[in-house]
């Protein structure tokens, strides 16, 4: 299986594009505030790392979005669709398996367990 990375600009982006060329493993790179990110991809993205784990609740445009204050799935999703700067990035994928963020021991063991061929 591939490894794909939807990302924006950022430090995490760059040390996660760093962790697979280092080990060799060939990746698909989407700028996902150029061009967004499918429906299904998200909701795929949000069954391995669940609804919560995609937004970045930290940043402060997540914090004065409508998001960050509703609790309806499809909202949030939609509102997520709408504006993808609210995700926390980058969001690494691997067939079904996936993670938000900077998160180099999951994708080592993806990497151990061969998942990544």
């Amino acid at each position: 299986m591939g490894i794909q990375i939807y990302c924006g600009k950022g430090f995490d982006t760059q040390k996660a594009e760093r962790f697979f060329k280092e080990r060799r493993i060939p990746y698909q790179r989407v700028d996902i505030l150029k061009y967004g990110i499918g429906r299904r991809e998200l909701e795929s993205v949000a069954a391995a790392v669940g609804l919560d784990g995609l937004c970045d609740r930290e940043s402060k445009s997540f914090r004065e979005s409508v998001v960050a204050y509703t609790q309806d799935r499809e909202r949030i999703l939609a509102g997520l669709l709408e504006k993808p700067a609210l995700l926390r990035l980058p969001l690494v994928r691997c067939g079904r398996l996936a993670t938000a963020g900077y998160a180099p021991e999951t994708w080592q063991r993806w990497i151990d367990e061969g998942k990544t061929k």
